[in-house]
C-alpha cells in the first residue's frame, strides 16, 4: 500500500537531479508552448476509451463534460488534447493564476511579498483557503482588475480565463472559468521559469497535501514529485499539475497533466460525487504514467 504523501525524503542523486531540473530548466520560448501538432493518438485513444466506458456504465453521466491535457516536458510534445479549449468551471484551479497576478505586482514594485502575504499564499495554494484567496485577489484589485492584469501581460496563458467573482464564504463558486489549455500553458511557462517568482509558486504547489494525480494513483511510483492545484465544487472536480517521474537512468522526466470533470447541475451528494470523479482522474493519471513509461526509461 502506498504511504500517504511521501513527498519529503532525504536527498539522493535522483532528487538532486530533480532539484537541478527545477532550478536550471532548459529555457524554451513561449512560442514553443503546448500546441496540438504532435498528439500521441494511442495515449489519447486510451483515455477516450476509458471515459467512453465509464459513460456506458453510467459512472459519468450524460450531462457531465470532461477535458484532458497531457504534455511531455522532456520532449516538448503534446500527447493528449481532449476538449482542452472548453471553458469549464475553474474552482480552486484558478488560484495559481491569482498567485501569478500577485507576483507580477511584486516584481513591478507595487506589492511586497513578506510574512503576511507568504502566509496567505501558502494557505491559498496548499490548503485552498478561500479567505486567503480573497485576500490575495484584493491586493491585485479584485476579480475584474486581476483578470485585466493577467490578460494584459499574459494573454497567451489565459485565453479562456473568466475571473468574475471572489470565492463565496461557502465555497459555492461556479462562475469563474478557465480551460485545460489555459492550465497547460500556465504550467509550461511556470516549469520553464518564465513567470515572476516561478520558484516560489512551484514551492507552494509542491507543499504536502492530497491530490488527484499521484495520491492513490497506484501505477504512479512512490516518490514521484508533484506540483499541483486541485479544484472542487459540487459541479467541478479537477486537478492541474506537473509530475516529475524518476527515470532508471537517474534523469528527471516531467510532464503536465490536467483533468477536469464538470457536471451540468449541482450535485446534492457532494462527497460521493467528488470522490468518484477524483478516482476517475487518478485512473487517467495511471494511464498517462504507463504511456510515459513507453516513451522514457521509467
Amino acid at each position: 500500500m502506498k504511504i500517504p504523501f511521501p513527498r519529503r525524503t532525504a536527498l539522493s542523486s535522483v532528487w538532486i537531479a530533480l532539484l537541478l531540473a527545477v532550478l536550471f530548466p532548459v529555457q524554451v520560448p513561449l512560442s514553443a508552448a503546448p500546441d496540438a501538432s504532435s498528439i500521441d493518438s494511442e495515449l489519447e485513444a486510451q483515455i477516450e476509451r476509458y471515459i467512453k466506458g465509464l459513460r456506458g456504465r453510467g459512472v459519468i453521466r450524460g450531462d457531465e463534460r470532461t477535458a484532458w491535457l497531457v504534455y511531455d516536458l522532456s520532449s516538448e510534445s503534446k500527447l493528449v488534447s481532449i476538449n482542452e479549449d472548453a471553458a469549464l468551471q475553474a474552482a480552486s484551479m484558478v488560484k495559481p493564476f491569482l498567485a501569478l497576478a500577485f507576483f507580477h505586482q511584486v516584481e513591478a514594485g507595487k506589492l511586497i511579498y513578506g510574512p503576511q502575504s507568504r502566509k496567505h499564499m501558502e494557505l491559498m495554494i496548499q490548503k485552498s483557503n478561500n479567505a486567503s484567496t480573497n485576500w490575495v485577489m484584493r491586493q491585485t484589485g479584485g476579480p475584474a482588475a486581476t483578470q485585466a492584469l493577467l490578460r494584459r501581460h499574459y494573454p497567451d496563458l489565459c485565453r479562456h480565463l473568466s475571473l468574475v467573482e471572489y470565492i463565496p464564504s461557502n465555497g459555492r463558486t461556479y462562475r469563474n472559468r478557465a480551460s485545460a489549455a489555459d492550465y497547460g500553458r500556465y504550467l509550461h511557462a511556470l516549469w520553464h521559469r518564465r513567470l515572476p517568482h516561478s520558484e516560489e509558486i512551484l514551492r507552494t504547489m509542491a507543499l504536502p497535501g492530497p491530490d488527484r494525480l499521484y495520491t492513490e494513483a497506484r501505477r504512479v511510483p512512490e516518490g514521484t514529485k508533484v506540483f499541483n492545484k486541485t479544484g472542487s465544487t459540487a459541479m467541478c472536480c479537477g486537478d492541474m499539475g506537473i509530475l516529475v517521474a524518476r527515470g532508471t537512468d537517474g534523469k528527471a522526466y516531467p510532464y503536465i497533466l490536467v483533468g477536469i470533470i464538470e457536471s451540468g447541475h449541482r450535485n446534492t451528494s457532494y462527497g460521493p460525487w467528488i470522490s468518484k470523479r477524483a478516482d476517475v482522474i487518478r485512473e487517467v493519471s495511471n494511464i498517462v504514467y504507463l504511456g510515459m513509461k513507453q516513451r522514457h526509461p521509467l
